[in-house]
């Protein structure tokens, strides 16, 4: 589905490598997690993949078509959403969806069909003859969600796409992406959220630095699952660093005085205590 061999990027005026030698491989019906801290190289591989970035050195294949010699049919069999609605905002909801579905061939009566599923299924059948300015962010996540699945692509890429939005959105998403998995496609996400990656994704992999420094199961290995925290916040460097404000927010917490008994909570709230 995805195949990404020795991958490498450097930015113009940089001696830092941003991706070095990035090697992985996506299985068809898996949701997998990318994780990292801000500056470890996520966005900039997600890029890479999707033909937004050229890259140095490196092969990236998608469905079989690699993304520098056949960046059309590589792009046909993938669906984006980037994390910062790159969207037309003086077009509707519907104008918009319908011009990324004339980008990608769909034809009238399929793209119909699934803009009015997609309308129900997120809950914007009021909204999509509105003009995309007037979204809120969840709105806005949603139609670029729209507009990705439009072509139904086998590969699905999402650049942290639960941030900043609220519960019930999050919970329509997730679905989603585990309906689109469940047809047999792959969907490729980056995330800080470790709890949401360990309910949700079957692999994982965490890059540090440029490097990726570790790939494993998590669907299906509890020890893994249990552990993921440990190995993430070890491969970041950050792990003495999260013992410490665990630490330290534990001993706040037992030296805050006890609270007033309740003979005092009158007071507190501005009343006199009864005399005697």
């Amino acid at each position: 589905m995805l195949k990404v061999e020795h991958l490498k990027k450097i930015y113009p005026k940089s001696d830092r490598v941003a991706v070095d030698d990035i090697s992985f491989e996506l299985r068809p019906g898996e949701i997998f997690g990318f994780l990292g801290q801000n500056g470890a190289g996520k966005s900039t591989t997600i890029k890479c993949l999707t033909g937004i970035l050229p890259f140095d050195s490196g092969t990236i294949e998608i469905c079989g078509y690699d993304i520098v010699k056949e960046p059309i049919k590589a792009k046909m069999n993938m669906g984006y959403v980037p994390d910062n609605h790159s969207v037309y905002e003086k077009l509707t909801g519907r104008e918009y969806v319908n011009f990324v579905a004339d980008l990608y061939k769909v034809p009238t009566e399929l793209r119909r069909k699934r803009i009015k599923e997609f309308a129900e299924k997120f809950k914007l059948e009021a909204a999509m003859d509105r003009q995309i300015a007037g979204y809120s962010h969840g709105m806005k996540q949603k139609i670029c969600i729209m507009a990705a699945l439009i072509h139904e692509p086998k590969l699905w890429v999402l650049d942290e796409p639960m941030m900043g939005l609220d519960p019930q959105s999050t919970a329509e998403i997730i679905a989603h992406m585990r309906e689109h998995c469940a047809k047999g496609n792959t969907v490729f996400f980056s995330s800080h959220n470790l709890d949401l990656v360990k309910k949700l994704c079957h692999r994982v992999a965490i890059v540090n630095n440029g490097h990726l420094v570790d790939l494993f199961d998590l669907a299906g290995n509890e020890a893994n699952k249990a552990n993921l925290e440990e190995k993430f916040f070890r491969i970041t460097g950050t792990y003495e660093r999260r013992l410490f404000e665990d630490y330290a927010a534990q001993e706040s917490e037992d030296m805050r005085p006890d609270l007033p008994a309740h003979d005092d909570d009158a007071s507190l709230n501005g009343d006199k205590p009864a005399e005697e």
